[in-house]
C-alpha cells in the first residue's frame, strides 16, 4: 500500500487546518466533535446538572458558556443537527477548538489541575481521522465480508475524547481503517529461548527456521518501536532476522489483532502504542491468562452453546515469544486465536458488532434489508442472541464477559437474520472472585483472571447494555422515536424471558432484576481516564438513564 503524504501524527496538530487537512476536514471535525461533546454530556454536564432541555435541544454549561445540541438516539446520544454556542448574544456554530478550550478550562479547575497533553490527543484524533479516509478513498475493501465489517470503523469509539489518536509514525501502513494489508516479519528464536504454551502449530505455518531456531512472526510496526532492545540479540544469534513472511496478513478492528487467510486463524500482537486509552502490548501475565483463560472457559461455553445454540467463542490455545528480559518477552508475544470462519456454521456470515453500531458500511446488505424490513423481530433475535449467553456466563458460571461491540461478532443467515453470537478477546475476560479455584496458579498471573462480583457486573452492565445494545438500538430505529422505544419494550420483555425460563435458582440475580426496575446503567468514563492520564483499568463509571425500566405506567 503507498504511503500517505499525509501522517497524521508526524505533523504538528496545531499548524494543521481545513485547507492542510483537505476535503476530509469535515466529517473529521465532526467525528472529533461528537465524540467529545458526547463524552462532556455523559461524564460532566449530565452528573452535575448542567444538561437542561429547551424545546428540541439540549443545553448544556461548559464553563459558564451555554452549548447547544440536538440529541436522539437515547443514551447513545446521536446528533440531529450542529452543535451551536452563545457567543456575543449569538447562537454560533461550535467547533473542536472551541469545546476543546471549554472542557479544558471547566477540567482545570478540578484539584488534580491541568493536561498539557489533553488538546493534542484531541486535534491528533481529528488529523487520523482525515487522514484515514484519504487513505480510505482510494483503497479497495477486502472481498471477505467479515473483514470488511472489521475494517469500517474510521470514527472510533463514540464516547472517547480522542478515540483515534495513535502514537508514533508510519501507522496508516498497518491501520484497519485504510484496508491495509501487510506481510509480517519473520524472526528465528534460538530454540532454547523459546517461551511458549499451548498449542502454536499457527505459527508453524509462517516459515521454517535454521537448525537451531524457532520462528515468530512479528508485527512490522513492533520491530521498529523495538529496533533499539533488538540491536544485541540480532547481532550475538540469540534472534534472526529471517526477512518479510510469505503471505499478508489483514488488520482487525482492534488494530494490533490480524487475520491470516493462509491458516484462517488470527494473531494478537503486541504494540507500544496507545491507541483509546491502553497502551496495547501483551504483557507477560496475560500471555499465560489467555492460555489459562482458554482451558478454563472450554467447558463453560460448551454448557453455553447447549442451552443458548448459536452462542460460538474464539479460543485463544497458545502463545509464542522470546524469554529475553520482559520488554522483549512483552513485545514479541503472539497469542494464537481462532479465526471466526471456522467456528461458524454453515452459511453464517459473521459481522463485527460495532459495523452495525456504526451505520451500513461494511454490513452486508441482506443484514440492512432485514432489519429495515422488520426492525423489532430482528432486534429480538439479535438480543437474546447477545445477551442471555452473556447474562448466563455471568450469573450461572460466575464468568465476566466483555460484549463490548469491538468483542462481538454476529452471525447471520442468508436472509440477514441473527443467528450466532461469537465472543473473542480473552484479555478482557475475568473469573469472579470466589467463584474458581486458582490454587496453583503463579499470583501475578491469577490477580488479572479476577474481578470481584461488583466490579464484574459493572463491567458486563457497561459492555453489553451501554456499549453495546443502546448503539446498536440507535442505529436500528434511525431517527424514529417511537421505534426506538419499541425496541428497548421488546429487549426487556426479553431480558424477563430470560430470568423466568432460564435463571431458575441462579442467586444472586439482583443486578438484573435492579436493572428491570430501573436502576440506572453504568457508563465507563473515559473522558475523565483521559484527562488524568491513568491507566484504563483505573477507570470509574456514571451512571446514565436506564431504558430497559418499566414505562410511566408501570412504575409504582
Amino acid at each position: 500500500m503507498d504511503r500517505l503524504l499525509l501522517d497524521a501524527q508526524t505533523l504538528d496538530p496545531h499548524t494543521l487546518d481545513s485547507h492542510t487537512l483537505g476535503p476530509h476536514a469535515a466529517p473529521a471535525e465532526e467525528a472529533a466533535l461528537g465524540a467529545l461533546l458526547r463524552c462532556w454530556l455523559r461524564e460532566v454536564g449530565g452528573p452535575r446538572g448542567h444538561v437542561h432541555a429547551a424545546g428540541p435541544h439540549l443545553t448544556l454549561r461548559v464553563a459558564g458558556t451555554p452549548v447547544r445540541v440536538r440529541v436522539r438516539g437515547g443514551i447513545a446520544l446521536r446528533f440531529d443537527g450542529p452543535p451551536e454556542h452563545l457567543a456575543e448574544g449569538r447562537w454560533r456554530p461550535l467547533d473542536l477548538p472551541a469545546l476543546v478550550a471549554l472542557v479544558e478550562s471547566e477540567l482545570g479547575r478540578e484539584p488534580d489541575g491541568g493536561n498539557e497533553e489533553f488538546a493534542t490527543q484531541v486535534r491528533a484524533g481529528r488529523e487520523a481521522v482525515a487522514a484515514i479516509l484519504a487513505a480510505r478513498a482510494r483503497a479497495v475493501p477486502p472481498a471477505d465480508p467479515w473483514l470488511a465489517s472489521e475494517q469500517s470503523l474510521v470514527a472510533g469509539h463514540p464516547f472517547h475524547p480522542a478515540p483515534k489518536a495513535r502514537e508514533g509514525d508510519g501507522w496508516l501502513d498497518y491501520a484497519p481503517e485504510t484496508h491495509a494489508r501487510f506481510a509480517p516479519r519473520l524472526l528465528g528464536v534460538r530454540a532454547d529461548l523459546v517461551a511458549q504454551e499451548g498449542d502454536t502449530a499457527a505459527l508453524d505455518a509462517f516459515g521454517g527456521a535454521p537448525a537451531g531456531y524457532v520462528p515468530l512472526p512479528a508485527h512490522p510496526w513492533q520491530l521498529d518501536l523495538l529496533a533499539a532492545e533488538l540491536r544485541g540479540p540480532l547481532a550475538d544469534g540469540r534472534l534472526v532476522d529471517l526477512g518479510t513472511g510469505p503471505r499478508a496478513v489483514v488488520p482487525t478492528s482492534s488494530v494490533r489483532t490480524v487475520y491470516d487467510p493462509g491458516t484462517g486463524m488470527c494473531l494478537k500482537f503486541s504494540l507500544d502504542v496507545r491507541i483509546t486509552n491502553c497502551v496495547r502490548k501483551n504483557a507477560w501475565y496475560e500471555l499465560s491468562g489467555a492460555v489459562e483463560l482458554t482451558r478454563r472457559l472450554t467447558p463453560v461455553f460448551e454448557r453455553l452453546a447447549r442451552r443458548f445454540p448459536g452462542t460460538r467463542w474464539l479460543p485463544e490455545p497458545g502463545y509464542r515469544s522470546a524469554a529475553l528480559g520482559t520488554r522483549l518477552l512483552e513485545g514479541l508475544g503472539v497469542i494464537v486465536r481462532t479465526g471466526p470462519w471456522a467456528v461458524c456454521g454453515p452459511g453464517t456470515t459473521p459481522v463485527l458488532a460495532g459495523a452495525l453500531a456504526a451505520g451500513a458500511d461494511g454490513v452486508p446488505g441482506a443484514v440492512l434489508a432485514r432489519r429495515a424490513a422488520d426492525p423489532v423481530a430482528w432486534w429480538e433475535a439479535y438480543v437474546e442472541r447477545v445477551a442471555f449467553p452473556v447474562l448466563d456466563a455471568f450469573f450461572r458460571h460466575g464468568v465476566v464477559l466483555e460484549a463490548h461491540v469491538q468483542n462481538v461478532l454476529v452471525g447471520f443467515d442468508a436472509a440477514g437474520w441473527p443467528v450466532e453470537a461469537v465472543f473473542r478477546d480473552l484479555e478482557g475476560a475475568k473469573l469472579v472472585a470466589g467463584r474458581h479455584d486458582l490454587t496453583g496458579l503463579p499470583g501475578e498471573v491469577a490477580g488479572p483472571l479476577s474481578y470481584d462480583a461488583a466490579r464484574g457486573w459493572n463491567r458486563v452492565a457497561y459492555c453489553l447494555f451501554v456499549n453495546h445494545l443502546a448503539e446498536v438500538a440507535a442505529t436500528v430505529a434511525g431517527t424514529a422515536d417511537g421505534v426506538l422505544r419499541s425496541l428497548w419494550a421488546v429487549a426487556r420483555e426479553s431480558l424477563e424471558r430470560y430470568v423466568a425460563n432460564h435463571a431458575t435458582g441462579l442467586d444472586p440475580l439482583a443486578p438484573l432484576t435492579g436493572l428491570l426496575a430501573g436502576a440506572p446503567l453504568p457508563a465507563k468514563a473515559n473522558l475523565g481516564v483521559r484527562w488524568a492520564r491513568a491507566a484504563d483499568r483505573s477507570a470509574g463509571y456514571v451512571p446514565v438513564p436506564n431504558p430497559l425500566g418499566p414505562a410511566e405506567g408501570e412504575r409504582r
